[in-house]
């Protein structure tokens, strides 16, 4: 069962990590998967933005909740030491 503790503690291991580089891999449904680097721009009371780059110098923006961290269907890897951000 889903507890407002978990989600708030998700919250908060974000929320240490903005500015960070970071590795992120969405489940898209039907055995896909999204795998990219990038990095973790803000975060707000129900979601958390990360800004991604490619070859082609444009930058994109998407949003994912906190939600989708503890269904696992978002999972976040910090570059920086490895250390992957996990409910409590």
């Amino acid at each position: 069962m889903i507890e407002k503790k978990d989600l708030s503690q998700i919250r908060k291991d974000i929320e240490t990590c903005v500015g960070e580089r970071v590795q992120l891999k969405a489940n898209k449904g039907r055995k896909k998967t999204f795998i990219r680097e990038g990095i973790l721009e803000n975060t707000y009371p129900s979601i958390f933005v990360v800004k991604f780059e490619n070859d082609y110098e444009t930058t994109r923006r998407v949003s994912y909740s906190y939600t989708d961290v503890l269904t696992k269907a978002v999972e976040i890897v910090v570059c920086k030491d490895n250390r992957k951000i996990q409910v409590c």
